[in-house]
C-alpha cells in the first residue's frame, strides 16, 4: 500500500518554528513530485510547497517564501518544511500529497496529486 505519513504539527508561539515530516512507503519520492498543502476549516485548501525530488527543484508560494524552506532526504524517503517566524494566519491542517507526472517548472494543481497524507495540525499562538 502506498502511504503518506505527514508529521510535527504542534503549538507554537508566533514567532517560532516548527519541521513538519513528510515519510511515503510504498513509492520512491525519486520518482515524484512532493508537495504541502494547508487548509483552515471552512476554507479552500491552499498549496504551501512543491519539490521535484529526482532533481531538487522547490517552489514556494508567496506568502510562504522566506519563511519556509522545503527539502528531501532521498535516503529516508522524506520531505520536510522547515517553517520559521510562524504567523497566527499559518494555522491550519498542513497535508503533504505525492504527483507522479512532470508538471514543466510548477506544482500540480490539487486534483492532479495520486497520494495524500493525513495531515498534521499546526497551531500558532500570538
Amino acid at each position: 500500500e502506498v502511504q503518506l505519513q505527514a508529521s510535527g504539527g504542534g503549538l507554537v508561539q508566533a514567532g517560532g518554528s516548527l519541521r513538519l515530516s513528510c515519510t511515503g512507503s510504498g513509492l520512491n519520492f525519486d520518482d515524484y513530485a512532493i508537495a504541502w498543502f494547508r487548509q483552515v476549516p471552512g476554507k479552500e485548501r491552499e498549496g504551501v510547497s512543491c519539490i521535484s525530488t529526482g532533481d531538487g527543484t522547490t517552489l514556494y508560494a508567496d506568502s510562504m517564501r522566506g519563511r519556509f524552506t522545503i527539502s528531501g532526504d532521498g535516503a529516508k524517503n522524506t520531505v520536510y518544511l522547515q517553517m520559521h517566524s510562524l504567523k497566527p494566519e499559518d494555522t491550519a491542517v498542513y497535508y503533504c500529497a505525492a504527483d507522479n507526472r512532470r508538471r514543466f517548472g510548477r506544482c500540480g494543481k490539487e486534483y492532479e496529486y495520486d497520494y495524500w497524507g493525513q495531515g498534521t495540525l499546526v497551531t500558532v499562538s500570538s
